[in-house]
Formats: structure tokens, C-alpha cells, sequence
């Protein structure tokens, strides 16, 4: 116990170390580059034209770098300090934005879990079921989830679902293929045991076979919503309106670079928190033979 407190202690100051060392960089070349003159690289036709659509040539040169830390540093606070404000369609705060993504997540999440547990159950039991429906898993598989959107748009009709949708048709597949893997895994002996016991089949589903397979299940719902997180930004690109995704091609539209990486940063931190979720439960479920 000692020796893994140890050794997480010195991986934790590893990674500030790394993290420093990643904002020192970032400092040295964004102070380099902002050293420059403020219509260096600009013809004198170029500054003129700049000048005649009303804008100022040194002011958007000085702007059209990449950021300091100073900037993103106000930027972060701007949107951490109002998280909620709300000016209208283009214009709402981060934690609305991820609210409608994460809303969209769950709700497509959930109803692959609806789907994909009960039914890999059932695929897990029987080897003839598993053997007839493994052609078509192995066919729509490997399908981009993507590739679904112009299809759920056309019958849909609505961008919204065909967003969850698109959420639903990702998480489904790796839930499925886990959940048939970890019931038919089960140990015979175990089988044999309730069968000797007399155990009725519900009863055995859930107090052999579900406990046993619980690791493998929650296995694949870990990865079907690292799936479900990384698609619906894509998807929210692709149908607009809200949620994160539509943040983030909304203010490289506005050519607000500063955004776009505050958006990338809170979609990957997000990301880990919920994988740390799914991680947890999954050591709750975990048993020691």
C-alpha cells in the first residue's frame, strides 16, 4: 500500500512538472512571436485594402497569432466567471453549451444501454444466437458513426435526434460485443452449481451470470461513452444550434482562436472525468477469485 501511495505521489508531481513545463513552452513561443512589428508581412497594398474595410492592420496582426498564456488566461476566466449567460441563439454560456451536449449523451447513451445489455445477454446464453448475429455486429460495426447522420437527417428530419441518434448507433456496438463476451465467459462450474441447485432462470441471470459479467459489461459501456463524447462533438459540428461541438465551429467562424482552445481543453476534461466515472464503477463491480 505504501509503495503504490508512493509511486502515485511521484507520478502526480511528474505530471505538474510536465504541465509547467508545457506552459513555459507555450510563454517562450507565443512572447517570440508577438515581438514582431504589427503589419510585418503585410504589403502596402494589403495594409491600405485593411484600412478601407475599416479595420486596423496592426491591431489584427497583433491579434492573428496564436494566443499568449495572458489571453487564454483571460478568456478561461471570462467563461468560467459567467458560465450561464444566455444572448441568444449564437451566444450562450459554456456550462449551457455542455449541458445540451451532455444531455444529448445521456439520452442516446441510455437508450443503447436499453438496448445492447439485454440483447448481448441474450446473444451471451445462446451460442447459436451468438454464431447469426455475428456477421451483421462484425458488418455495422466498423460503420463511422458519422456516416449515419445524412440517413438520420433525411428520415429524422430533426437535428437534435439525429444526434442522439448518431450517439446511439456508437454506444451500442461496444456494449453489445462486451455483454455477449462476458456472459458467454461465465465459468461453467458456476453454471453447473445452479443448475444443480435448481436455480430458476431469472434468478440465475441475475445473481450468477450478471454479477460475473458486470467487469466486461461496464468494460464496454467505459468505451461506448468514450465513443458517445468524441462523436457528438463531430455530430453538433455537422447539425449546429448548441452543444459544445457547435461552440467550438461557431468561434473558429469568428475566428476566435483563444475559444476554440478553451473548448478543446474543457471537451478533453470533461472526457476524463467521465472515464474516471465509468473507471470507479468499474472497480466497485471488480471481484478477487
Amino acid at each position: 500500500m505504501g509503495t503504490t501511495k508512493n509511486l502515485n505521489l511521484r507520478a502526480g508531481l511528474l505530471s505538474v512538472l510536465i504541465f509547467l513545463a508545457l506552459l513555459g513552452i507555450w510563454y517562450i513561443a507565443t512572447a517570440s512571436s508577438g515581438a514582431a512589428t504589427s503589419t510585418a508581412g503585410m504589403t502596402a497594398e494589403q495594409i491600405e485594402y485593411a484600412k478601407m474595410m475599416g479595420k486596423d492592420p496592426g491591431a489584427s496582426a497583433k491579434g492573428s497569432g496564436f494566443p499568449s498564456l495572458a489571453e487564454m488566461g483571460r478568456t478561461v476566466w471570462g467563461h468560467v466567471s459567467n458560465p450561464f449567460y444566455d444572448n441568444g441563439p449564437n451566444d450562450k454560456g459554456i456550462a449551457i453549451q455542455l449541458a445540451h451536449s451532455l444531455g444529448r449523451v445521456a439520452l442516446g447513451f441510455g437508450l443503447a444501454c436499453l438496448v445492447a445489455i439485454p440483447l448481448g445477454f441474450i446473444i451471451g446464453m445462446s451460442p447459436l444466437l451468438r454464431r447469426a448475429f455475428d456477421p451483421f455486429i462484425q458488418v455495422l460495426k466498423p460503420i463511422s458513426p458519422l456516416a449515419w447522420m445524412p440517413l438520420a437527417l433525411y428520415t429524422i428530419k430533426d437535428s437534435s435526434i439525429s444526434g442522439i441518434f448518431v450517439i446511439f448507433i456508437c454506444s451500442v456496438w461496444p456494449m453489445l460485443v462486451n455483454t455477449a463476451f462476458g456472459v458467454a465467459s461465465v465459468k461453467r462450474e458456476w453454471l453447473n452449481v445452479s443448475a444443480t441447485l435448481q436455480v430458476n432462470p431469472l434468478r440465475k441471470a441475475f445473481l450468477v451470470i450478471l454479477p460475473a459479467a458486470a467487469p466486461t459489461i461496464l468494460t464496454g459501456m467505459r468505451i461506448s461513452m468514450g465513443i458517445a463524447w468524441l462523436v457528438i462533438v463531430a455530430a453538433e459540428m455537422l447539425v449546429g444550434g448548441t452543444g459544445i461541438g457547435y461552440f467550438v465551429w461557431n468561434e473558429w467562424n469568428n475566428l476566435s482562436l483563444t475559444n476554440v482552445i478553451f473548448a478543446i481543453l474543457v471537451i478533453g476534461v470533461v472526457g476524463m472525468l467521465l472515464d474516471l466515472v465509468f473507471g470507479q464503477l468499474q472497480k466497485v463491480v471488480t471481484y478477487v477469485e
